[in-house]
């Protein structure tokens, strides 16, 4: 089943990385990019320019962001009624254990560090779209299998 996937990433490199490790898969999922965090509110609130914006089934959230960094990000997504139950996986270079232990204190679902080898990002990229797009997480007990 396609999902939409909202990417929200300064870096164009793994912008690019991203969109082939699930082109790679075979998947027919609409990857949205943005990249800020004030775009990315905009983008959840379809807001502005992205009135049209869908309803991303999953959200891939880098930390380091201009004009709104990924924690401040992460809170008002957490915090907002509408859009708390999207999964939200931060995918960050960061190591850093406050990182990790502030994304999991916001509520993240998830906290995967970006691994600097090609085949292991790619390994990364599709083992999260199968852990979080690969089933039904509406909570009907439907599962979708690749």
């Amino acid at each position: 089943m396609p999902r939409d996937i909202l990417l929200v990433e300064d870096s164009l490199g793994d912008i690019r990385l991203i969109r082939e490790a699930l082109r790679e898969i075979g998947g027919c999922h609409s990857l949205h990019v943005v990249n800020d965090g004030v775009d990315a509110l905009a983008f959840l609130r379809r807001k502005g320019i992205f009135g049209w914006a869908p309803r991303p089934d999953l959200i891939l959230l880098d930390l380091n962001l201009p004009k709104k960094n990924g924690r401040e990000v992460l809170s008002e997504i957490k915090a907002d009624a509408s859009l708390k139950d999207i999964p939200v996986v931060v995918l960050t270079i960061s190591t850093a254990e406050e990182d990790i232990l502030t994304a999991y204190r916001l509520h993240a679902n998830c906290y995967v560090i970006k691994p600097v080898n090609l085949d292991q990002f790619f390994r990364v990229v599709q083992s999260i779209e199968r852990y979080w797009l690969s089933r039904d997480l509406s909570g009907d007990g439907i599962w979708y299998g690749h």
